[in-house]
């Protein structure tokens, strides 16, 4: 007897060691679809890859805002008389070369170069950053795909049992133990169902739409869906969330980036003031002129600045930058105030949704499913009337929507806070 308990309790621990095991393996294939789906996205969709260009064409101006004006090179015939235009006629008769070449009061050069290259990195983070909003793009559409195929799969269901409840109304009613208002009642919630149906069928048709267009795929290319969700809560609390996200939320970095670049703007408004200057060298070439001029060369050089005496638009070119360096500081308080905002909520969300699902896989519905069957139970014992039944069936199925919908809704509350705070759960 003791062996045939040991043996039995050998299978049962294996069995369930079996059982967690395969659950553990869907999960895991779970994941690695998603993340092939939001890998596709991140390389194909269109916007994205506009962001990523347009970050490159603003990396590809700081060579060039740092670089010098070319040099000059300029050929002229001086002092030619009009009359016969001949090299030989006067002593000061020449073909001259020039170079030249601009070069701007020191700090020029390098305060352009850092104003390019923050502004860059501004674009930078923002590509960087519209990769995780994309990344939950993906993933609510994903999750919502989740909730309405259990939606249609428990309706299907709830539907099929209506329709055998019409068959037993019916036989009820012609035997004299029911009610004509039983078979049109269950009729009517029959129908409602069918309805509820077609409703979910084309929000079914609407999101896998919409994830299909984030991929850059034709709207009704078929996707894999989830066939189950396992709540991945963040024990994270939501003050060193907040504190993570200043240093892993690209966009926060990219509002330095783009302070700098204004204070780099500042920085060269202020040495516009200064004069740029400009170097130069030249060589006239002479012919001889009889006894007169034995046609000796000449050379030059020239050294030359500019005069900046219009000082209204200097003036307000340093206004504009300070203007800009302060409208750009508000607006990181207050995108760094939305996201302590985005990640508390998201967060409360999640936990709420948690304990809603738990509630209802663990209380509400096992109580709401045996009432129904009690229920069930009495009316064939003719004990309750039929829309008691039919009260608690609906009932049951509220609630198995509901306990989908709390546990999808927390799958979006994760990857909400995914989004805000750049921290990546899975």
């Amino acid at each position: 007897m003791k062996i045939k308990s040991l043996t039995a309790s050998i299978l049962f621990i294996t069995l369930a060691l079996s059982l967690n095991a395969q659950a553990a393996e869907r999960e895991k294939r779970q994941d690695s679809v998603l993340n092939n789906l939001v890998n596709t996205a991140l390389a194909r969709n269109p916007g994205l890859l506009s962001a990523r260009a347009r970050w490159q064409m603003f990396r590809a101006r700081i060579i060039p805002a740092a670089s010098l004006d070319d040099p000059l090179l300029s050929i002229a015939l001086n002092n030619y008389p009009v009359d016969k235009f001949r090299a030989d006629e006067t002593p000061m008769t020449g073909k001259v070369i020039k170079l030249s070449q601009k070069f701007p009061f020191p700090g020029k050069l390098g305060a352009k170069e850092d104003a390019a290259r923050q502004l860059a990195l501004w674009y930078k983070g923002v590509y960087e950053d519209q990769r995780l909003s994309l990344s939950r793009q993906v993933k609510d559409a994903w999750y919502n795909l989740y909730f309405i195929d259990k939606s249609i799969g428990i309706t299907r269901k709830k539907a099929a049992l209506i329709k055998d409840f019409i068959k037993l109304t019916e036989t009820n009613y012609e035997v004299g133990r029911g009610l004509q208002q039983d078979v049109l009642k269950a009729q009517v919630e029959h129908s409602r169902l069918t309805d509820q149906l077609l409703q979910l069928s084309q929000k079914r048709h609407t999101s896998m739409a919409r994830l299909n267009t984030l991929l850059n795929q034709a709207p009704d290319h078929k996707l894999p869906v989830p066939a189950a969700l396992k709540p991945r809560p963040m024990t994270t609390s939501s003050a060193e969330l907040q504190r993570q996200a200043l240093t892993k939320r690209p966009l926060f970095t990219a509002y330095k980036a783009l302070m700098a670049s204004y204070q780099a703007k500042i920085n060269l408004a202020r040495l516009n003031y200064r004069p740029d200057f400009k170097a130069g060298v030249a060589y006239t070439f002479r012919e001889p002129i009889g006894t007169v001029s034995n046609g000796t060369d000449f050379a030059a050089v020239e050294i030359g600045m500019n005069i900046p005496l219009f000082q209204a638009k200097r003036d307000a070119a340093l206004s504009g930058a300070e203007a800009g360096l302060r409208l750009v500081r508000r607006q990181y308080e207050k995108f760094k105030s939305r996201t302590a905002f985005e990640i508390n909520d998201a967060l409360n969300d999640m936990r709420k949704n948690q304990r809603q699902a738990t509630l209802y896989k663990t209380g509400i519905i096992p109580q709401a499913n045996q009432s129904f069957e009690a229920s069930m139970g009495a009316y064939q014992e003719g004990k309750v009337s039929f829309l008691t039944l039919l009260d608690n069936l609906m009932t049951l199925y509220r609630y198995e929507i509901d306990y989908y919908r709390a546990a999808s809704d927390s799958a979006h509350d994760v990857a909400r806070l995914e989004a805000a705070s750049g921290v990546n759960s899975l």
